[in-house]
């Protein structure tokens, strides 16, 4: 009986991450949803209810905890955790379509919790799945602070995941992509437009965490961008998968050469210069997992669109215009980071930099649609303005990249959203404040964005 409610959860969960890519009515769904359906029905003609809890994040039943089974379990325990779920009753006339509703009622954000879920579950016809909370009653207060530690763990839990992965392709272990889509599908969602947070969640101990760092960020810019552009959500899945592997090859590099703040000598320049045939080697081993735009971006990202960059091609080609978005975004992310051989740059001097860059290092179009959705001050960015306010950008404006919509954090009590392109305004971004420096000091005045 425990093996086979074991099966009927971990297909479940295979279906949650599935609802969560596709569309309710996609084969690919209904195939999981099949598969969970049968597994659960193996159980309940034994059983007047099956009854599942979560228990200090894991799932059981009847006493029975599955450890062995919580990374496999992760997105079930995650969505119903989101909900302030402690508690699924299924019963024996379980249908498979209640079952497909309960699944997109959990991933549904727009949803609320514990304390709403039978209204919901009754209003979409599912009368033989109970969900709720183990404590029959529970504050307002409770359940608003259990749904914002929920968050918390589903944002830092995502971020470990989407870490996992990294590991098991350096590991050469292997690597389950209907997971990696739906960690990375939860990470944009998390992270889209809020770059900034990252650095105060990724406390996990790497290799290089720079370079890990670098992965995530490069990753949410290329969604976020793509997404913009009107790229369909598979393809903005596959270019954030392309950018979270584009520099594997750099994390078998020595850490020692890395971090070097000299010149590199001619042996450690090669290692350097060879990450992107050295990525692409340990990619191509994961193509049924991952597909082949990881491979090739691996191998690409450096080649530039004048063709002068590396490796040397025997006959050379353009670029993929998937290699050529990742490479905008490598270089932008690179720039804005501290390096050992490098300071952080200001946007603004972002900007300039790539520009120079423009017909050479980019295809010249794929650039000005770069910067019209990502603005020279992108949102979240602290700046100065011309009358010595200070503010966070909140919108950027795709006809006029350098006078964002803003909002006014200090002085409090002028706080205001400024349209900097309306005409009727002389206000302008002065410059922008590094929020590990000079512009820590008015972090705690940002709100979420919204």
């Amino acid at each position: 009986m425990v093996e086979k409610i074991k099966i009927a959860l971990l297909n479940l969960s295979s279906a949650i991450q599935a609802g969560k890519i596709y569309s309710k009515d996609h084969p690919s769904f209904q195939e999981f949803i099949i598969r969970a359906f049968k597994a659960l029905h193996e159980v309940l003609p034994r059983k007047k209810e099956l009854v599942i809890g979560i228990v200090e994040d894991e799932l059981a039943w009847e006493g029975e905890i599955f450890f062995s089974l919580s990374q496999k379990l992760n997105a079930l325990v995650q969505y119903l955790q989101e909900k302030n779920i402690e508690r699924i009753v299924f019963l024996p006339d379980l249908t498979e379509e209640e079952l497909s509703s309960f699944v997109m009622f959990l991933i549904d954000r727009e949803k609320k919790g514990a304390a709403d879920a039978p209204e919901y579950l009754t209003a979409l016809g599912v009368r033989n799945i109970r969900a709720g909370k183990i404590r029959a009653l529970a504050t307002q207060h409770e359940v608003a602070e259990d749904a914002s530690t929920a968050k918390k763990k589903r944002k830092n839990k995502t971020v470990r995941n989407v870490s996992r992965v990294i590991e098991n392709v350096l590991n050469e272990d292997d690597v389950d992509y209907l997971e990696l889509k739906f960690n990375v599908l939860n990470y944009m969602e998390d992270y889209l437009g809020r770059r900034q947070e990252m650095v105060d969640l990724v406390s996990i101990k790497k290799k290089d965490l720079t370079t890990f760092l670098h992965l995530l960020n490069v990753s949410i810019i290329c969604m976020f961008i793509s997404s913009k552009l009107g790229y369909s959500q598979e393809d903005v899945l596959d270019l954030g998968i392309a950018g979270l592997f584009h520099d594997i090859g750099k994390l078998t590099i020595s850490r020692r050469i890395l971090k070097k703040s000299t010149k590199l000598k001619e042996d450690e320049f090669y290692k350097m210069k060879h990450h992107t045939t050295r990525g692409a080697e340990i990619l191509v081993k994961y193509m049924d997992a991952v597909g082949k735009l990881p491979v090739v971006v691996a191998y690409e990202h450096h080649l530039r669109h004048d063709m002068k960059g590396y490796p040397r091609l025997t006959h050379p080609r353009k670029p993929h215009t998937a290699s050529m978005i990742v490479s905008m975004c490598d270089v932008y992310d690179a720039l804005a980071q501290k390096r050992s051989y490098k300071k952080d740059f200001p946007p603004k001097k972002i900007y300039d930099i790539m520009m120079d860059g423009k017909g050479t290092s980019f295809e010249p179009e794929l650039l000005e649609s770069f910067y019209r959705v990502l603005g020279v001050w992108p949102i979240g960015t602290i700046v100065s303005l011309s009358n010595k306010r200070i503010a966070i950008v909140r919108k950027t404006n795709e006809k006029d990249i350098f006078n964002p919509v803003v909002e006014v954090i200090h002085p409090k009590k002028s706080r205001e959203v400024i349209d900097l392109s309306e005409e009727t305004t002389k206000l302008r971004v002065t410059r922008s404040l590094n929020p590990f420096k000079e512009g820590k000091k008015y972090l705690e005045l940002i709100e979420s964005q919204v």
